[in-house]
């Protein structure tokens, strides 16, 4: 009995103990929304580093599809594997970077299903942070994957007119069109029931719209209606772009139309995602 009594009188001073030590201290300030964001953009940088094999679709990938289309369809289709290396390279610049953004849908549904985001939804924290943050760090991954591209390019033998300025204007541009199609995948990966189902059905979506554009081939030598629907396929413009900057001669048509679209993008998808966010 004197045993339990003493056990209980000192748990009782260790309660009051850190009950003095807390009221003693300042609150910290609660934390601001930019620095949240970038915090949760840190969060998928360092899930990089322990998981380096995520970086696999941004490296290996890429140099699979330059090489396979610059060796095997160059020949037939531009006459020279230099001659298709320079029409396809800005191209594939556009193409490996927009279906990294797919994976921006599947880690934020695989956070959903394993219930991540429910301990998100506990902290003092701005509510869209970690949707922000998330989507900042695969920035990261974007420029990576287009920094590959251009790198093998220039080892290939790819000489754009437009330099080192030419090229980092255009990955910029890619970039920033493709941090606003991120937020079509997140509304995807909100909706859907699995990560595979969320990569699937992602994949399904971009394939058509990548292959029926401008980055393989030339427009004018599809069939009429074919021709038509290339040409005006967000992703032929923000290719249009990407090879006029690399080309040193900047379309202002095409650089405008495709920051609209990004804009636009994420103008629509960005408020939707953050709703379904809230109501999950």
């Amino acid at each position: 009995m004197t045993a339990t009594t003493g056990a209980a009188t000192t748990g009782a001073a260790d309660t009051a103990a850190v009950r003095r030590a807390i009221s003693s201290t300042a609150r910290p300030p609660r934390p601001s929304a930019l620095s949240t964001a970038l915090t949760f953009g840190w969060r998928g940088m360092l899930k990089v580093k322990h998981v380096p094999e995520q970086l696999l679709d941004v490296t290996v990938t890429p140099v699979m599809f330059v090489l396979l289309f610059t060796y095997l369809f160059g020949g037939a289709i531009a006459g020279s594997t230099g001659a298709y290396l320079d029409f396809i390279l800005p191209g594939m610049l556009v193409m490996s970077v927009l279906f990294t953004t797919v994976y921006s849908g599947v880690s934020l549904n695989t956070d959903l299903t394993k219930g991540v985001v429910d301990r998100f939804r506990s902290l003092p924290i701005w509510r869209p942070a970690p949707l922000l943050g998330s989507l900042l760090g695969d920035s990261v991954r974007y420029v990576v994957a287009g920094t590959v591209i251009i790198v093998l390019g220039v080892a290939l033998g790819f000489r754009p007119d437009g330099g080192v300025l030419g090229c980092v204007s255009a990955l910029a541009l890619v970039v920033v069109f493709s941090f606003g199609l991120s937020w079509v995948f997140s509304v995807l990966g909100l909706l859907m029931r699995s990560p595979n189902a969320v990569m699937n059905s992602g994949f399904m979506a971009i394939f058509p719209l990548t292959f029926l554009s401008n980055v393989f081939v030339d427009p004018a030598t599809l069939p009429g209606p074919l021709e038509a629907f290339v040409q005006v396929n967000p992703i032929s413009v923000l290719a249009t772009a990407s090879r006029s900057l690399m080309a040193g001669e900047p379309d202002g048509t095409a650089i405008v139309v495709s920051l609209a679209v990004a804009a636009g993008l994420a103008a629509v998808f960005l408020p939707l995602t953050t709703r379904l966010y809230r109501s999950r």
